[in-house]
């Protein structure tokens, strides 16, 4: 028989397992103020007016202001002088100028006791256009000035807890080597041996 050498061998074993890890993330919202002042509105105005003078109608009705009167008076009589001076120096005129014939003594006379002659017409009391109105619509001024807004944000983190992952390794079988000699001599001095 051969000397023989039988090696049997156990492979060693591993356990693992994977305990998974977890990711929690919470975001809060962010923190937000908002503030709206209020526009400032500025309002001028200068208000409407209306006039009316109606001191020519009443003038033409006869109600008339004493200072009025007074001043009518005064033009009247005045355009009474003038129109007697040129009244009178025509009537001296014709009168130098007698020796030429005619009977200008009798038609100055006649002329001067009749009087100007009377006019008749149509006319309004009053007279139109006579009362004056003036119409001022004042003016609005408008002014708006805007506000802006203020926002003022606070940004959160967000909160996050996390588990990391776990390996689990465990050796369940360890490894073995078995040897076995059939037939096997040792030779020594003086000494043999079978193993």
């Amino acid at each position: 028989m051969f000397p023989q050498i039988r090696l049997q061998s156990t492979p060693a074993r591993l356990d693992m397992w994977v305990d998974k890890g977890s990711l929690e993330i919470r975001q809060k919202q962010a923190d937000m103020e908002m503030e709206q002042p209020r526009a400032e509105l500025t309002i001028e105005r200068r208000p409407s007016q209306l006039t009316i003078d109606q001191t020519k109608a009443r003038e033409d009705v006869g109600y008339k202001s004493v200072p009025r009167m007074i001043e009518d008076a005064a033009a009247e009589g005045k355009q009474a002088v003038m129109e007697g001076i040129a009244r009178r120096g025509q009537e001296r005129d014709e009168l130098l100028q007698i020796q030429n014939g005619g009977n200008v003594i009798a038609s100055q006379a006649k002329r001067n006791s009749q009087g100007a002659p009377k006019q008749f017409g149509l006319g309004w009391i009053p007279s139109p256009n006579s009362v004056q109105i003036n119409y001022d619509p004042g003016e609005v001024n408008v002014s708006i000035e805007p506000k802006k807004a203020t926002i003022t944000t606070k940004i959160n983190n967000p909160e996050m807890n996390y588990t990391p992952s776990k390996v689990n390794i465990q050796l369940a079988q360890y490894p073995s080597l078995e040897i076995d000699f059939e037939n096997l001599k040792y030779i020594g001095v003086n000494y043999e041996q079978y193993i």
